[in-house]
């Protein structure tokens, strides 16, 4: 058993808790990681991050060196008397005021600044997308190209984007950690996020504010693609969905329309599926994921969603007019995944 005194054990214990806590928020290969900056409101943001971090840094060395100096200098040495008694020094209290109202300063003038740069309205040219937080999921879209999509956002490397964000019911938060932009959906209020990615890839979002039972599985997903894939995108997501709901006889359409899936949902091309208050699902399989980022999407998610929406995401509005047959799950299914 070690023979060290207690409070040295525990004080050794806190430090060494706390060095693992800070080094599991440094871990390599997460996915919502702000460290792993892509756009340059992100590099802006990250400067004043790091000018913060390394202010305070020597702030917290100097003053741990004067406490260990002053706790080993003054210690107690059994002597005995009262010790010489000082009051005042003039110049260690200015010295004390005015290097605190320095680093303040050269805080301020940065975070200012880039606070300023964030707010600025988006550059001409610049890709306009709305976004509009719901419980829970996201709806993307781009009012000049005539695309709406949802849970997934396209934008391309290079270009400015200029999001709108608003909700439809309550407060959400439109949070890309890797692109320095956390923006706040308020209803019967429009904030605004400007920045242009850098690389290209698949990134992860996330509702940020706390919006109800299933805040916690409001994910989207950005990609970053180069200008022609992206415009190549734009176009796809213009085209009609194929089939006719009305006119095809085919199982699949016949299931949507019957189903009561048309009450909430919008396939292009097809006239009497105009819903408007769950996603768009014109081009639904060419999506990474489905229910809001927390499924993938493939056949056995989709029918696990179609089956018990509730039980995947609690609260969930997709409220169905019946349960659904397992004949019914599988040529929805079928349908569905055919909506590229």
């Amino acid at each position: 058993m070690s023979n060290s005194p207690r409070p040295v054990r525990n004080v050794a214990a806190a430090v060494a808790t706390s060095l693992l806590a800070a080094l599991a928020g440094c871990m390599g290969d997460a996915p919502q990681s702000t460290l792993h900056k892509n756009s340059d409101l992100a590099d802006m943001t990250w400067g004043v991050y790091m000018l913060v971090t390394w202010i305070t840094l020597a702030v917290g060395v100097v003053v741990f060196a004067l406490l260990a100096y002053v706790v080993f200098r003054f210690r107690d040495r059994g002597e005995e008397g009262i010790p010489e008694q000082v009051h005042g020094n003039t110049r260690l209290e200015i010295a004390w005021t005015l290097v605190p109202l320095a680093l303040v300063v050269a805080m301020a003038i940065p975070t200012v600044r880039t606070i300023f740069a964030a707010a600025a309205p988006a550059p001409e040219g610049a890709v306009k997308i709305k976004a509009v937080g719901k419980q829970w999921w996201w709806e993307f879209e781009y009012p000049e190209l005539g695309v709406t999509t949802a849970n997934e956002v396209h934008i391309p490397a290079g270009v400015p984007v200029a999001f709108e964000i608003v909700s439809a019911d309550v407060i959400h938060s439109l949070w890309l950690p890797q692109f320095g932009g956390k923006r706040d959906a308020v209803p019967g209020r429009t904030n605004h996020l400007t920045f242009t990615a850098r690389d290209t890839g698949n990134f992860v979002g996330q509702c940020a504010e706390y919006c109800g039972d299933s805040h916690a599985l409001m994910k989207l997903r950005l990609v970053v693609q180069e200008e022609a894939d992206f415009q190549r995108w734009v176009q796809e997501q213009k085209a009609p969905a194929q089939g006719d709901l009305v006119a095809s006889g085919k199982p699949g359409p016949k299931a949507f329309l019957e189903g009561g899936c048309i009450a909430c949902h919008q396939v292009r091309g097809n006239p009497i599926a105009a819903g408007r208050i769950g996603p768009d699902l014109t081009h639904v399989a060419s999506r990474g994921t489905i229910g809001s980022g927390i499924l993938d999407n493939d056949a056995e998610s989709m029918r696990r969603w179609l089956r018990d929406p509730e039980g995947v995401k609690p609260g969930s509005l997709m409220k169905l007019p019946h349960k659904l047959s397992e004949q019914e799950v599988e040529t929805l299914t079928q349908y569905l995944l055919e909506l590229k």
